[in-house]
């Protein structure tokens, strides 16, 4: 395990997350917000510090990157940058506990979109731009991280999304993954573009506009607003948000494929199938619990059920209603979605789409061999066999995630907080969510949270980020031996 290169690594990870406030220090001189100078010393201080760890390690070997080394590297750089990134918030006076702060980067970074802030609108118009921005880049970040390296880590099953998605996938962790975050990158930003010109001819601003768009594509779900998107009331831009929304919660290289000149690479993709479906049927479910009971048009209940839906299963976020308020079924399914999560390869969080199908195949196979227990049954995907080890690494993460969910549900309740909201919250953070249910629902934050807990639910939003794996292991003694 050689340290220095791990934590050179991280260094650049820190100096180029301080480079990158250049942008709301923009957004601070234009509109003149007061935000200037906790800015301009967050970088400093941000900038410093990633450049005395790179050059205090500078003299590293870089040749490879071996399994510990780049899970080391990716829980440290996230947590660090989940610090860093905090600065800004807590100098700004935005927060008088830094755990706060560190609680809204870490929501921010990690896409989750839980906020601690009880009034957003009365925050300055540059720190509301950081924070959506650091989304952004979080949304990148986790792109490249289960496209080009945790597949090669073992991590959670994601070898199985290295066999399944087409390129761009390197096949080692060499120079090529370069080029594959370029591609990825280009794909991200047109996307991002493309959904900013959109929601200004929707009628946003400029400032409005590029804060959602840098929260739609992460599928992070910081909005500008008290009331999220709900506070715009148009149809036409709820359209957007879930069209777009749902084009986040696909995996990127099939949007690369579809770039390329390749738009079947959606339906061959078996993934892509079973997550169309998915939303189909439970959009419709939601949409039907709610005729007669809380609205009373078919449209209506069709526009706000779906984007309900597609907002939590793609696990942005937004919110055009209070389901707190609706039937008991249509909030057991959107509870089911926090679950579920988006496909791998895509900025979403949750367990994946391609987890649950590959743990559906499986039962499916365990059923049929007691039907049939002379047999020989392979679970495939996407008509390629799913090796045994692979198989044992998606349900290691099953039965980890929910350990981790019931054990930091009790925990929560243990300060305090009710049921309810206790197990949406932590289902939520894990999930990468942010709103849940009970008294941290879409009208509501989490600042009414128990300092401790605060914490804890930072850390389940690492922890669902980064696959759970790549955290997790830091507990495991053999991890520390040589």
């Amino acid at each position: 395990m050689r340290w220095s290169f791990v934590f050179q690594h991280v260094g650049v990870l820190i100096f180029f997350l301080g480079l990158n406030l250049v942008f709301p220090i923009g957004f601070s001189l234009f509109y003149n917000d007061g935000s200037l100078s906790a800015l301009v010393k967050s970088m400093a201080i941000t900038v410093a510090a990633g450049l005395a760890l790179f050059l205090i390690f500078r003299q590293a070997k870089t040749e490879y990157i071996s399994q510990r080394e780049g899970m080391a590297i990716v829980a440290i750089g996230w947590t660090a940058v989940g610090l860093f990134a905090a600065l800004p918030f807590y100098f700004d006076g935005m927060f008088v506990l830094f755990a706060d702060a560190f609680f809204e980067a870490v929501s921010g970074f990690t896409t989750t979109g839980a906020s601690v802030l009880t009034d957003i609108e009365a925050v300055s118009e540059s720190m509301l731009f950081w924070r959506s921005y650091i989304q952004w880049l979080g949304g990148m970040g986790i792109i490249v991280l289960t496209i080009a390296i945790l597949p090669f880590l073992g991590v959670g099953g994601f070898q199985l999304y290295k066999a399944e998605v087409p390129s761009p996938v390197p096949d080692k962790l060499r120079p090529r993954i370069k080029d594959t975050a370029m591609v990825l990158w280009k794909v991200y930003v047109l996307f991002t573009v493309v959904l900013l010109v959109l929601l200004m001819f929707g009628g946003l601003n400029f400032y409005e506009a590029a804060c959602h768009a840098l929260t739609t594509m992460p599928t992070g779900g910081f909005s500008t607003n008290n009331l999220s998107v709900a506070h715009y009331d148009s149809v036409y831009l709820d359209c957007i948000f879930i069209l777009f929304m749902f084009i986040a919660g696909i995996n990127f290289s099939l949007h690369y494929q579809m770039l390329r000149g390749r738009p079947l690479a959606y339906w061959k993709d078996s993934e892509c199938r079973f997550f169309v479906v998915t939303v189909l049927v439970l959009v419709l479910i939601v949409s039907a619990s709610l005729f007669n009971s809380v609205y009373f048009t078919i449209w209506e209940c069709l526009r706000y059920g779906a984007f309900q839906v597609v907002s939590i299963l793609t696990t942005t976020g937004y919110a055009t209603d209070n389901y707190n308020h609706w039937p008991a079924m249509a909030q057991m399914i959107l509870l089911l979605c926090m679950f579920f999560g988006a496909s791998a390869g895509s900025t979403g969080g949750g367990m994946k789409m391609l987890r649950i199908m590959c743990c559906f195949k499986f039962s499916y196979k365990e059923l049929f061999a007691l039907l049939h227990p002379h047999a020989v049954t392979r679970v495939k995907i996407g008509g390629k066999t799913v090796s045994d080890s692979v198989i044992g690494s998606i349900l290691g993460f099953l039965v980890l995630y929910m350990a981790i969910f019931a054990i930091s549900s009790v925990l929560l309740t243990a300060m305090g907080v009710d049921f309810v909201t206790a197990f949406s919250a932590v289902a939520s953070s894990l999930g990468n969510i942010g709103p849940g249910l009970g008294n941290v629902g879409p009208v509501d934050n989490y600042a009414h949270m128990p300092y401790m807990g605060k914490w804890l639910l930072a850390w389940c939003m690492l922890l669902g980020r980064l696959e759970i794996y790549t955290v997790i292991i830091f507990l495991v003694p053999e991890f520390w031996r040589k």
